[in-house]
């Protein structure tokens, strides 16, 4: 598991545009709702999946994207920040694929990210 854990955990930082070549990825009927940058590039969520771009090497030319569908949530929980030493929030997704740990920055807002899992898990 030790190989996988860089790929089960992601650092949301800030809302952003969503980025204009997604759309080249995305399936009929799906669209983009939202984005949020990461350390070297974005998340997108849509209202089918989490899609992670994870920008690679020097140049950040090579680019690794990871896709999770909605439809593999088994369970899903929400922290929101606290106070002076506890400033991340965090979303956890219990899936098929396994345990998947997002941190979020403080700024975003966590309770967007909550309704966005709920609208597409449920």
């Amino acid at each position: 598991m030790a190989e996988t854990q860089a790929i089960l955990e992601w650092t949301l930082i800030s809302e952003c545009p969503i980025p204009n070549d997604v759309q080249d990825i995305l399936v009929e009927g799906e669209v983009a709702v939202a984005a949020y940058k990461t350390f070297r590039d974005s998340a997108i969520f849509t209202n089918k999946r989490l899609i992670v771009r994870d920008a690679q090497g020097i140049t950040g030319k090579k680019v690794e994207i990871y896709s999770l569908p909605f439809s593999s949530i088994n369970m899903w929980s929400t922290e929101n920040a606290g106070t002076f030493l506890d400033v991340n929030a965090e979303v956890e997704l219990w899936t098929r694929a396994g345990h998947i740990k997002v941190n979020v920055k403080k700024g975003v807002d966590i309770r967007k990210l909550d309704k966005l899992i709920a609208e597409a898990v449920l």
